[in-house]
């Protein structure tokens, strides 16, 4: 089995929801007043993201498609000077975005599979197969974003959406390990996730179908690795150590955490 379900833990998954981020003491340091100011702002922003989504297509990642956008809810083009990372912004509000989309369709998966279930490895399948389809519409347009989510100031909320978007794919597919495999499973999600993306992103098939037979396969190699690793002695405390490392360097980069 890709995933074996233990004791349920808590859960509380990591939320980027707008490009621009509160920490916690400035929050707390703000007087009711401020915090409808800076929720307005950011309700202005997201509205201009949401509008500047259509542009990407003819425009590209651009600065371009943030002025259009603003206009387009009736704000003047300079305010794209609102978006401190430009393109960088948008690309995150699309992922994540996308990824809300995506918590959505795996709670209608979990319904609609209750009757006949599926196992997790077909689970997670399905469920990356829907987050690669919110690209398709961009999809000649997607090796821009990843040139500008490589970026250093960006790389913390590409690492974020996709580390969110492996946690809530696990969360949903069943898996509620508090051990080592915690960590392997959303690196192995996390490799045929980025892996099966890059392949989209030359796949000339019809309705990219290439691209799912490609991530079936990733799929079956991840299912049947895991399987060795759960059996052999690479589980040593030197393996735990290093993909549990992987993670928590990326948390500790963030500045976030999960209580699992």
């Amino acid at each position: 089995m890709f995933f074996v379900a233990v004791v349920p833990a808590l859960r509380i998954p990591v939320r980027y929801t707008c490009a621009i981020w509160i920490s916690h003491s400035k929050f707390c340091s703000q007087s009711p007043t401020e915090n409808n100011s800076e929720n307005y702002e950011d309700d202005i922003r997201n509205k201009i993201l949401a509008a500047s989504l259509p542009y990407v297509l003819d425009q590209g990642w651009s600065k371009e498609c943030l002025s259009k956008g603003a206009e387009k809810v009736g704000y003047p083009g300079i305010s794209h000077g609102m978006f401190t990372r430009g393109a960088g912004d948008l690309v995150h509000y699309f992922n994540t975005s996308s990824n809300m989309k995506l918590v959505e369709i795996l709670k209608q998966f979990q319904k609609d599979f209750t009757d006949k279930p599926i196992s997790p490895g077909q689970f997670v399948e399905l469920a990356i197969q829907e987050r690669l389809k919110m690209l398709v519409p961009y999809v000649h347009k997607w090796p821009q974003a990843i040139a500008i989510m490589s970026l250093p100031p960006n790389v913390p909320t590409a690492l974020a959406a996709l580390l969110t978007m492996v946690d809530d794919i696990c969360y949903y597919a069943g898996d509620r390990s508090v051990d080592f495999n915690w960590y392997m499973r959303r690196l192995g999600v996390a490799g045929v996730y980025k892996a099966t993306e890059l392949y989209l992103i030359q796949d000339k098939s019809l309705e990219q179908q290439n691209t799912w037979n490609f991530l079936k396969r990733r799929m079956d190699e991840a299912v049947q690795l895991h399987e060795i690793i759960s059996k052999s002695d690479i589980t040593s405390q030197g393996a735990k150590d290093v993909a549990k490392s992987a993670f928590v360097t990326a948390r500790n980069i963030l500045g976030v955490s999960w209580n699992k």
